[in-house]
């Protein structure tokens, strides 16, 4: 699936705890560093080829990255729970949405077994389209709702100036909104 996508989904579900922006942060860190093992097109196709997938699409990556992330955060059991969910939800939509001859080496380093589904659909096909479309939907709703977006931690000054545009565009084009304070959204 698409980085984009993997991005949105840790960001969207952080949002949906009670968590400070460090720890939504973390949300999208968890949802999407499993692509590192991507890099390897840096190198060659060969080497991406053979690694994505397999160095970072597993157990063991989860776990390392979720007590790293949760050493950084407040709540540390839960914290540590919320980001091994998350690195499994990238797991499950690559399985998913990556192609149906790739697979998910989940054991690696101690099994070379890749998992696969002939129920996985192609990189890009309408139903990766679709959940990307979900979520930056939902991205959306959260800025107008909660006022903020995933930009949040790197950029508050563009995050604060883009939900505030955002707000006053939907409070102009929907007459539902008209007189509506920000609170209220």
């Amino acid at each position: 699936m698409h980085i984009g996508a993997h991005i949105m989904s840790g960001w969207c579900l952080g949002n949906c705890f009670k968590l400070d922006p460090r720890r939504r942060a973390c949300c999208i860190i968890a949802a999407s560093v499993a692509d590192l093992d991507g890099l390897g097109r840096v190198v060659s196709m060969e080497a991406y080829w053979k690694y994505h997938h397999i160095l970072c699409h597993n157990l063991l990556f989860c776990i390392v990255v979720a007590a790293l992330l949760s050493a950084f955060s407040a709540r540390r059991i839960q914290s540590f729970m919320l980001y091994l969910a998350l690195g499994h939800l990238h797991l499950l939509m690559d399985y998913l949405g990556s192609g149906p001859l790739w697979g998910i080496a989940y054991f690696w380093p101690f099994s070379p077994r890749l998992f696969r589904t002939g129920m996985a659909w192609e990189f890009y096909s309408w139903q990766n389209l679709t959940v990307a479309g979900v979520l930056f939907v939902w991205v959306i709703f959260i800025a107008i709702r909660q006022g903020r977006t995933p930009i949040e931690t790197i950029a508050p000054d563009l995050d604060r100036r883009f939900v505030g545009w955002l707000r006053a565009f939907v409070r102009a084009s929907s007459p539902a909104f008209k007189g509506k304070d920000e609170t209220s959204l």
